[in-house]
């Protein structure tokens, strides 16, 4: 294993951008604020007020016997201030909760949308399980942000100010000499260290997102893990960024000590100095007893929470580092958006045309050259070629998941890049070659195709797609759970859900992205029948492998290194003699050998 070392922690974003991001999510419930606002201020008087009202009590009680008189009011004054301090905190966070929850669902909902929003070149370059955990920790820290940003920042200055100007305008200019003093000591010590620490913080959190992408990646392919029984080297890695991490979090936490330690010794020094003022004043007469316990209180007073203010902008430091990459999601661009004002599709009968495409998805990586095309309303064009030659990146394009390098793709007369992306998808549906379905049941995955279908429109669906017996031979019937990506279901079964699904959606495009791959060849035969009837009098799209499966076609278009190099009908293609011909008897002579085998009793031996 290599030496392991710290890497370089990743450039920290804006911190009063990251602020001012959170205001309009504040200013939703402005009313709320300004009331959560005036709470803490109350607060903070009456809590400035008790050593005050205590001075009072004590000098009262400093007297000769003879005059001693119980100060009722002054101790009931007292037990009241200390009351009203805690009552107005309590209305305070009970005002500010849902200032601060909502917060949390706007920006999590918002980060969840621009997520979907985002283009599939994004998604296939994502890493899942530090996304999810950068996701995590950012919506945590807005809660820790707003709550003590304005409940422990704010109201902490504003007593140390108010002490402040008690102490100055009653006592000697050395009392506010040594509580300024302590005081941007205090704060220098605290700015100082903590923007160094935080290089630990990011490389924690850069570690962290790693590691949980790496675990949630070994996880999803735990099948191919133990294939190859290749456990011992997922932990290495795993571990390796654990080790990463566990160095930044020993110097996170050693550092930690180190700051709190100087913190410490400061206030100790501020604290010390002050009483040794206070006690020379009461001996030489210039301040009474009660003022000796009045700046003893105040010191206490300030000592918690200037304590207490060096460990919440740590901690905000830290919550505006956990939320840097969360709010770097939303900086993500959008690569695919509507226009301004995009119209709605008005698919009618649907005829697609793609009018000399070009398509690249990196600059020196062109895919598709000059493709042009027609498919007529309910008609039906398939696609075939070698792998890589384009075919599926036609579906993905039809999808717009992409735009055009060059050329156009119009439905209906219109161009896609016209209209709005959802009323577009609205018009298409697809059965994919590798159908994922959502870890739920398959009622859920077969709905999801139309969510405000009945229960019989789902279950004659399912008849369509040839799945409603096997469905129904199932302890849970249409409750079962598929599991993660579908992993419970045979490839042939999440297929026929796919089918169903798109079936359930009643589109007015249908495309079939390799439909039938996952199906063996009995399955495919009896479900091709009701493909037929799916796809008929809707314009679709076929992209095949097997050319059994398209012969019926209206026109079958060969690809091959992203240019169209022969089209026709199944048997014009034949006639030609060319690249089809070449595939079609290819697969007839792998057909006519598969079934010697089988005749020959070879099979049924193996």
């Amino acid at each position: 294993m290599r030496p392991t070392r710290l890497e370089k922690p990743p450039i920290n974003r804006n911190d009063w951008k990251t602020v001012r991001t959170l205001l309009p999510y504040l200013w939703e419930f402005k009313g709320r604020v300004m009331a959560a606002v005036v709470l803490m201020f109350m607060a903070k008087l009456a809590s400035v007020a008790i050593p005050l009202v205590l001075k009072e009590i004590i000098d009262a009680l400093d007297r000769p016997r003879a005059l001693l008189v119980l100060p009722v009011l002054l101790l009931l004054a007292y037990g009241l201030l200390r009351f009203c301090s805690t009552l107005f905190g309590e209305l305070r966070d009970a005002v500010f909760a849902k200032v601060t929850q909502r917060a949390i669902r706007r920006v999590a909902i918002r980060v969840f949308s621009h997520l979907h929003a985002l283009s599939l070149r994004f998604h296939l370059q994502r890493q899942t399980g530090g996304m999810s955990r950068d996701i995590e920790r950012g919506t945590r820290g807005i809660s820790f942000l707003l709550n003590f940003m304005l409940f422990n920042i704010l109201p902490t200055l504003l007593e140390i100010s108010l002490v402040a100007i008690i102490l100055i305008s009653g006592y000697s200019i050395w009392f506010s000499v040594i509580i300024l003093g302590t005081l941007v000591a205090y704060i220098a010590l605290t700015l100082i260290v903590t923007e160094w620490r935080m290089i630990f913080r990011r490389t924690m959190n850069d570690m962290d997102s790693k590691a949980n992408t790496q675990a949630i990646d070994s996880l999803l392919n735990y099948e191919t893990v133990k294939y190859f029984g290749n456990e011992s080297w997922e932990a290495r890695r795993y571990d390796e960024h654990m080790q990463k991490w566990e160095i930044a979090a020993v110097r996170n936490q050693t550092s930690l000590a180190l700051l709190n330690s100087g913190q410490s010794a400061i206030i100790a020094i501020g604290i010390t100095a002050l009483l040794w003022l206070a006690a020379d004043g009461v001996i030489q007469g210039s301040m009474s007893l009660g003022d000796l316990v009045l700046v003893n209180a105040y010191m206490l007073q300030l000592y918690m929470p200037l304590h207490f203010l060096g460990f919440v902008y740590r901690e905000i430091k830290h919550s505006l580092a956990d939320m840097e990459k969360m709010f770097n999601l939303l900086a993500e661009n959008e690569e695919i958006q509507d226009k301004p004002g995009a119209a709605t599709l008005i698919a009618g009968n649907a005829p697609v045309r793609f009018e000399a495409v070009n398509f690249s998805y990196e600059p020196n990586r062109q895919i598709l050259f000059d493709v042009s095309f027609d498919i007529p309303a309910g008609s039906s064009v398939a696609v075939v070629g070698h792998s890589g030659s384009g075919k599926s990146t036609l579906a993905r394009l039809l999808f717009r998941f992409y735009d055009v390098s060059s050329g156009r793709i119009l439905v209906n007369g219109q161009d896609i890049r016209d209209v709005s992306q959802s009323s577009l998808r609205a018009a298409i549906g697809i059965v994919p070659q590798d159908s994922v379905l959502f870890n739920d049941t398959i009622y859920y995955n077969i709905s999801y195709g139309n969510p405000e279908a009945s229960p019989e429109e789902v279950f004659e669906a399912a008849r369509s797609a040839h799945l409603h017996d096997f469905i129904e031979s199932l302890p849970d019937k249409y409750q079962t759970v598929v599991g993660e990506r579908g992993l419970k279901l045979s490839g042939g079964e999440k297929q026929r859900v796919a089918i169903a699904r798109a079936i359930l959606k009643n589109p007015g495009i249908l495309i079939f992205d390799e439909a039938t791959s996952a199906l063996d060849s009995k399955s495919e035969k009896s479900i091709q029948g009701e493909m037929r009837r799916i796809a008929a009098n809707r314009t679709t799209l076929t992209i095949a492998h097997r050319l059994s499966t398209i012969v019926d076609s209206d026109q079958i278009l060969v690809m091959d290194h992203g240019r169209i190099v022969e089209r026709g009908t199944h048997r014009e293609l034949l006639a030609m003699n060319g690249a089809y011909t070449y595939m079609w008897e290819l697969q007839q002579q792998e057909e006519q050998t598969r079934l010697q085998l089988v005749s020959g009793g070879l099979g049924h031996r193996l």
